[in-house]
């Protein structure tokens, strides 16, 4: 069973505005606890008890976290800025900064601003030769990175595409063997300044190393203010 997971949450949450101005967006409360707080439950939830939390910007509040809740999570933190510099930006950093720490072992790979339900959580968490990635259909996939596909192996990521090609839209949680990390040296910096993830997988989609894995549940995408209220009142009725 796949124990490891790697979570990426170095980011400064600019789009949260005043909600993060003394703290990661990770940490902005949800009914009286930390966003993080709901993400870290339901991966353990879906049997997943070891976490690999890549950090960076107000590093010293993760930590804080990470002490207040050490009885009820295994947080192990992962200094991206200390590893990989301020400079290298993009969403194949915090995972290739985490190589050490997950070893020779199949692990789970979300960001820190994204909850998922367990289900869905295990649904991608298998325990198998291939990576997978998350789908969800969107009636608005031009706003999102989509998914072509072959039944259930991934063939192409396409970035925002301007005339329809798929309607099942890149959810952000995934699960890699470690051959994820000898496609991520590989990965240049893409035409935004970034080394982009969805590269990585490309190229191991193209080996036809990844499968899809849909979305069932639920998820959300915490990047706007409005987004508490709306999860608040998600968690309230759950």
């Amino acid at each position: 069973m796949i124990k490891k997971v790697v979570i990426a949450a170095a980011g400064k949450g600019t789009r949260m505005l005043h909600l993060a101005t003394d703290k990661p967006k990770h940490l902005i409360a949800v009914n009286d606890r930390p966003f993080l707080y709901y993400v870290l439950t339901n991966l353990k939830k879906a049997g997943i008890d070891e976490m690999i939390l890549v950090v960076g910007h107000k590093k010293e509040r993760m930590a804080e976290f990470a002490e207040k809740h050490k009885r009820e999570f295994d947080i192990t933190l992962v200094d991206q800025f200390a590893l990989a510099g301020t400079e290298k930006y993009g969403t194949a950093i915090p995972v290739a900064c985490a190589r050490a720490f997950v070893g020779g072992e199949d692990f789970v790979v979300i960001f820190g601003d994204n909850l998922y339900s367990p289900k869905d959580i295990s649904n991608v968490a298998q325990e198998d030769a291939f990576n997978y990635v998350s789908g969800f259909r969107h009636d608005h996939p031009e706003k999102y990175g989509v998914f072509l596909h072959d039944g259930e192996f991934l063939k192409d990521v396409i970035e925002k595409p301007k005339e329809f090609v798929s309607d099942i839209i890149n959810t952000g949680l995934m699960k890699f063997t470690p051959e994820i990390f000898d496609a991520i040296t590989r990965v240049g910096v893409s035409p935004r300044g970034e080394y982009e993830l969805t590269d990585a997988i490309r190229a191991l989609a193209e080996k036809g190393r990844v499968k899809i894995r849909k979305i069932e549940d639920y998820w959300f995408d915490f990047g706007n203010p409005d987004d508490v209220k709306k999860i608040s009142e998600f968690l309230n009725e759950k």
